[in-house]
């Protein structure tokens, strides 16, 4: 029986961005250098498949500190952490690395600018999720506002007029606008980050889905479901034409119902998942279809970030 023929529309940018990158090059680079085990703080990044890969290889992944042996090297997430744990780890005599996104430490950076300056600090962002702990976690408790939606904009009183707003550098493009609109039009004087927040690989993949979506009629979208970064390309599929997206971890977990009387599928990658993963998912689209693959470029990216100087030197 001949297979039924179905337009994959592959977006790019998609899958690791330059910080994922260089997470996985320190934790591998460490390995190398001092040996297994090495211990990390939380995923590095938020992918299975990436954290069973540096298990293999060496990787020991913890919760807290608490669980990292005396005078063992640990490694700080992707995601940055609060100033409180890297304090820790020195009191401890710990030997720690920080594989933080450079993109993730600038907002941290301008979060201790605007308190220097006297300006309460407002952080669009979603409640728990590691980067955001982090980025609270610089400055003393208190200090920062968190602001997760639209309506918590309108009803917010910070106690303050000298106010500055910063992003999760993951956020939906969308969803942040949002937000900014309402704290600019409520605030008038708040300023602004003088470079945008959200990190470019998160903007490009956005945009690549958001024309994907407006000619598929199925999307799927390869990340882990606690990716920041690859929920919101989910939401941005549907909410620019695409209801039947769907964000999947492996090519295992397709719903093939999905696909049902389908002529094209948008595949995508958020910017913790690898690329092998897109690969075994067009191959079990290709088991099923005959599949022709179109590429929908949104952007180019040729983006890199140094390794930490205790690695390279």
């Amino acid at each position: 029986m001949a297979k039924a023929p179905l337009t994959v529309l592959l977006a790019s940018p998609r899958g690791f961005c330059a910080g994922v990158d260089r997470a996985i090059q320190i934790v591998e680079a460490a390995l190398e250098r001092y040996g297994a085990p090495v211990y990390v703080r939380h995923e590095i990044v938020h992918n299975r498949t990436v954290v069973a890969g540096l298990e293999q290889k060496g990787a020991v992944f913890v919760d807290e500190l608490n669980e990292v042996p005396d005078d063992a090297l640990v490694i700080f997430s992707a995601h940055g952490v609060a100033k409180a744990v890297p304090a820790e780890a020195a009191r401890r005599g710990l030997e720690w690395l920080d594989a933080t996104c450079p993109l993730v430490s600038k907002v941290h950076r301008e979060a201790e600018a605007h308190h220097a300056a006297g300006r309460r600090c407002l952080l669009i962002g979603h409640a728990g999720h590691p980067e955001v702990v982090g980025t609270m976690g610089q400055l003393p408790n208190g200090a920062v506002l968190l602001v997760e939606n639209v309506a918590a904009a309108e009803s917010l009183e910070p106690g303050s007029t000298k106010l500055a707003y910063l992003t999760q550098t993951t956020l939906s493009v969308d969803d942040a606008a949002d937000i900014i609109a309402v704290l600019e039009r409520r605030f008038p004087g708040i300023q602004a980050p003088a470079r945008e927040d959200i990190c470019y690989a998160t903007t490009n993949r956005q945009q690549a889905v958001r024309l994907a979506a407006k000619e598929a009629d199925v999307c799927f979208v390869v990340g882990a479901p606690n990716s920041s970064n690859s929920l919101r390309l989910v939401e941005m599929a549907r909410r620019h034409g695409c209801p039947r997206s769907q964000l999947v971890e492996s090519a295992a977990d397709l719903d093939w119902a999905l696909l049902e009387g389908a002529a094209s599928v948008a595949v995508s990658a958020g910017a913790s998942a690898p690329e092998q993963l897109v690969e075994e998912l067009l191959a079990a689209l290709g088991e099923r279809y005959t599949i022709t693959v179109e590429l929908l470029e949104a952007a180019q990216e040729n983006i890199h970030f140094k390794l930490p100087l205790a690695l390279t030197a």
